[in-house]
């Protein structure tokens, strides 16, 4: 996935009973197991675990919920790693995390197309610098590395294989499903399942057709959320390695802005700053003038 969150600086809620009916159904069961009767007698063979069915019982639930807790670690084209810490939101996208880097941490709010980052040294008494993605007055496309839009990248994907039932690095029981797909692969994401709203649909297909492939390993959880996915994503700026924890869903408190008072716009620091350099500018100017006309020799501006 991509970074534009540090350097660079989401289908309405929908009903949970395809969860409960399509992880009944698959419950982690292998395709060739079968149900035992009471008088000892075979029954009809457990039906296989489809992992569409999974993944879109998995992604409904997800939605409902719209908010969860994350840590991602992605290692950049660069090689450099960022880290993010904190809470993701999905439709709109938004996320309230601590960026870690090189850099000294930040702390980075979105909501939608806005961004609000932390300022270690406040301005004007205003400690939050604002910036609209929008361009042109046109909502930004970008990727949020929340764990909807990884699910709804693998709607409909019969490429997505169900690897078995395991525990995560983390301990966790979950069912482990892999995958690697085209870009023509990404461009098709729900177009079978439709569960998506038209908008949102349209929005991930912009969002992902720079990704020339994409690999995946993805973890659902026995509640149906999907704990952890492993991402390998490629396009013409090189290769992006994400490992992406998700928990507390539904549990997160959503994400908000800083309060206006406290918030000072990108363009509005511009537009200060120019001030400054053109008072700085006026005050050497005028030392350089005193300085002539005392005859010595001025302040040698033009070098």
């Amino acid at each position: 996935m991509n970074q534009t969150v540090l350097t660079r600086a989401a289908v309405a809620v929908a009903g949970t009973a395809l969860l409960v009916g399509g992880l009944t159904a698959c419950g982690g069961d292998k395709a060739d197991a079968g149900t035992t009767k009471a008088d000892g007698g075979q029954g009809a063979p457990a039906k296989a675990h489809s992992s569409v069915e999974a993944v879109k019982a998995s992604y409904l639930k997800t939605v409902a919920a719209g908010f969860a807790k994350a840590e991602l670690s992605i290692v950049g084209a660069d090689g450099k790693t960022i880290g993010q810490s904190g809470t993701k939101g999905w439709y709109p996208s938004s996320h309230d995390v601590i960026l870690k880097s090189e850099r000294p941490d930040t702390r980075s709010i979105m909501i939608a197309d806005m961004t609000y980052t932390g300022m270690a040294e406040p301005r004007g008494g205003k400690s939050w610098m604002s910036m609209d993605l929008a361009k042109d007055g046109k909502p930004g496309v970008r990727l949020n590395d929340d764990p909807a839009e990884y699910l709804a990248m693998l709607l409909g994907q019969e490429k997505l294989t169900h690897v078995g039932t395991e525990k995560t690095a983390d301990g966790i029981d979950a069912e482990h499903y892999k995958g690697s797909f085209a870009a023509a692969d990404l461009l098709k994401a729900d177009e079978s399942t439709k569960v998506m709203e038209e908008a949102n649909r349209t929005y991930l297909h912009e969002a992902v057709k720079h990704i020339t492939t994409f690999e995946v390993d993805l973890w659902i959880g026995k509640d149906g959320y999907p704990v952890r996915a492993d991402t390998v994503s490629t396009d013409a700026r090189g290769t992006t390695r994400t490992t992406a924890k998700f928990s507390d869903f539904g549990k997160a408190a959503p994400v908000q802005a800083p309060p206006a008072e406290q918030v000072v716009s990108f363009e509005d620091m511009n537009k200060e700053t120019d001030r400054k350099l053109k008072e700085a500018d006026r005050t050497l100017q005028e030392a350089d003038k005193k300085l002539r006309d005392a005859g010595l020799g001025g302040l040698d501006l033009d070098s």
